[in-house]
């Protein structure tokens, strides 16, 4: 009968796991595949983390009719702004397109065909009127930057309008949405006492890490805990910009702090599977995270 394996050898075993192929830990330790697979898969650690998953979700969407922002039924007013009649029309039917209302986007796009100085024409009268408005302001022409482009006014706008909704409809009210999430109280409390460095305004990443690992109930088991809580911060500071505005949605030093922590993770966790590789590199492919200094570290961990 073959002797127990210790705990000391059980732990080992989870420890290289992290890092290396089955195949890799059983060179290693000289243990067997079947009973590497058996104490990695009865230690839970590389299954997905209810707990943490748990922590870093945003709330369900609410369907009561109650959450939802009330739709305005009325056009914005219209004003002499410029003096010029066709540089008015647009700024008003920009206000329109901005209510990011369907049916008043749809009823301002029939009406900027109406107008028969083409858009990019009247964008470049209203550049000149703003620098004339505005003598010695070296920026001033910078704010008539694609102001014919309605189209894509009104695609940013029924987006923004629609997470909007998404905000209220998860978090009930502008007030629930702002307070702090029990994820960023808890990076708040892991990272209390943590100080940026002088000329910096990121908090250390070695000190970070060893804070978040003394927390294991919190940590991602999984590259798709990874990309779970990645998704969460994204989310979470998306909605309060687009109910909140410019800068709404800025996030702390600490949950800055955390979303990086969770993204060298990415480096750090074995894939489990073709499928988990590839839904990372598929984040990665999104939103230019190729230039990440961690970038070539989680590459070379999925080929690996």
């Amino acid at each position: 009968m073959k002797p127990p394996v210790s705990t000391e050898t059980r732990q080992t075993v989870i420890e290289l796991r992290r890092c290396h192929s089955i195949s890799q830990v059983s060179e290693q330790t000289g243990l067997p595949v079947g009973t590497v697979k058996t104490i990695c898969h009865r230690s839970g650690l590389f299954r997905d983390n209810a707990q943490h998953r748990a922590l870093f979700s945003l709330p369900p969407i609410q369907t009561s009719s109650q959450t939802l922002p009330a739709i305005a039924a009325d056009l914005p007013e219209q004003k002499a702004v410029t003096g010029d009649h066709e540089i008015d029309a647009v700024l008003w039917l920009r206000e329109v397109i901005g209510t990011g209302q369907a049916a008043l986007i749809d009823r301002a796009m029939l009406a900027a065909q109406k107008i028969k100085t083409p858009l990019p024409d009247l964008e470049k009268r209203y550049r000149e009127h703003l620098v004339s408005a505005n003598p010695g302001h070296w920026g001033a022409g910078l704010f008539s930057f694609g102001f014919g482009d309605l189209d894509s006014l009104a695609k940013e706008s029924i987006r923004k309008l629609t997470r909007r909704n998404e905000a209220m409809a998860r978090f009930g009210d502008a007030g629930t949405l702002f307070a702090e999430t029990d994820a960023e109280q808890f990076c708040l409390k892991t990272l209390k006492g943590l100080k940026t460095g002088k000329h910096e305004w990121r908090l250390d990443g070695a000190k970070v890490a060893a804070r978040f690992k003394a927390c294991p109930e919190f940590m991602p088991n999984t590259l798709s805990d990874c990309l779970a809580e990645r998704y969460f911060w994204h989310e979470l500071y998306a909605l309060r910009d687009a109910e909140g505005g410019t800068g709404a949605g800025d996030m702390s030093t600490e949950a800055t702090a955390r979303e990086d922590f969770a993204f060298a993770c990415l480096a750090k966790i074995r894939p489990r599977n073709k499928a988990e590789s590839v839904a990372v590199l598929h984040y990665l492919a999104k939103g230019e995270r190729m230039e990440r200094e961690e970038t070539n570290d989680i590459l070379l961990n999925l080929l690996a």
